[in-house]
């Protein structure tokens, strides 16, 4: 039963079975006896002289083209002292059936010749078959070395990879078992995984659907804001016209001429103040400006939100030198970079439309979502 059970939260039947049969046949390699090897290790080890220690002597005789030559010449000296053996052999029996007498003398008849004749016949026969074998035997052995060794290499990899591969299973289904002992029930499963990865494609799409929509309703008050300012730039140099007609003309109080004048630039600043919706313009020093605006709300009877935007200029040059704003952060809305880049600029009416129009915006996608949710 805790076969089953382990199979089944590790592995499949098959798997396990793999798995033992790897096991089985590492065991049945280190097991083997193999006479490969064994034959190797006598080869290594064999010394000519059983008594000597000196093993240098076997350097070079464990080279197998100096063995194959070292034994085709001592064949050739046997052979040879075969040779003179067997004459030397008849010789001395010839020297003795002359010399010793002629009753103890063997009688050699050609009968004994025909059979001894039969039997070297025989014998050469027999010899001549079995050096064939050993010749064919040795060329085998020739052709088939090369092969043997490199099937007796791929099973040795193929038994070490799979008993690494053995362990690696095993540590696997090791840190497996720990991490569900870390995290118990309920787990994350991969149809839940799947349903969770398909959620949140869905999610993701309709986010760039909105952000798209967000996107188009940015644009739109950018170029708003743009026409906005393009119309204040008019006005703005309408009324320096003004200024300068005014100061060339130097009418008195009670000219008649500066009543229709100061109508048309009360209603020009007036004008202006709706379009930008400035609440209020202080000068709080030579050289501080401080103006107040409203950002209207898209819900109604809501009071539009303030902003209060504080220019601060050098007293030696008179060029920008800090921008101070208030009402930003609760709108979540950070322009430290635009301030920046329009500082260097000297750029006074450029970072008050950016902030402006940055603000807007952000105001404006906040009560559209609020909307939207609602």
């Amino acid at each position: 039963m805790s076969t089953q059970r382990r199979s089944s939260s590790f592995g499949t039947p098959q798997q396990e079975q793999l798995l033992k049969s790897a096991e089985a046949l590492k065991s049945t390699l280190e097991k083997a006896n193999l006479q490969l090897l064994r034959n190797v290790n006598d080869f290594h080890s064999w010394k000519l002289d059983p008594e000597s220690d000196d093993t240098q002597e076997l350097e070079g005789v464990r080279d197998p083209t100096i063995v194959s030559a070292d034994v085709a010449a001592q064949i050739s000296f046997l052979r040879k002292l075969k040779f003179q053996y067997l004459e030397q052999n008849a010789k001395d029996r010839y020297v003795k059936s002359i010399v010793s007498d002629i009753d103890d003398a063997p009688i050699v008849t050609a009968e004994d010749n025909k059979q001894l004749l039969a039997s070297n016949a025989e014998k050469k026969e027999r010899l001549k078959v079995a050096k064939s074998s050993l010749a064919e035997m040795q060329e085998d052995i020739r052709a088939l070395a090369p092969l043997v060794e490199n099937d007796y290499k791929k099973v040795k990899d193929t038994t070490a990879e799979a008993s690494a591969l053995a362990q690696k299973i095993l540590d696997a289904r090791l840190v497996l078992t720990r991490l569900r002992k870390t995290h118990p029930h309920p787990r994350l499963t991969i149809p839940l995984a799947d349903q969770k990865l398909v959620d949140q494609v869905e999610e993701m799409q309709a986010l760039n659907d909105e952000l798209e929509a967000m996107n188009a309703q940015v644009q739109a008050v950018r170029e708003q804001v743009k026409r906005g300012v393009l119309d204040l730039e008019a006005l703005r140099a309408e009324r320096a016209e003004v200024e300068k007609a005014v100061k060339m003309a130097r009418v008195e109080e009670d000219d008649a001429r500066l009543v229709p004048l100061y109508s048309w630039y009360t209603a020009s600043t007036k004008l202006h103040r709706s379009m930008v919706d400035l609440q209020e313009s202080k000068a709080v020093s030579e050289n501080e400006l401080r103006y107040t605006y409203g950002i209207d709300s898209l819900v109604e009877g809501e009071p539009p939100h303030r902003i209060t935007i504080t220019l601060i200029f050098a007293p030696d040059t008179g060029k920008l030198a800090a921008v101070q704003t208030e009402g930003l952060e609760e709108l979540g809305v950070d322009v430290g970079d635009l301030i920046e880049a329009h500082i260097q600029v000297d750029d006074v009416q450029g970072v008050i439309a950016a902030i402006l129009g940055r603000a807007r915006s952000r105001h404006m996608l906040e009560e559209s979502e609020v909307m939207t949710y609602a």
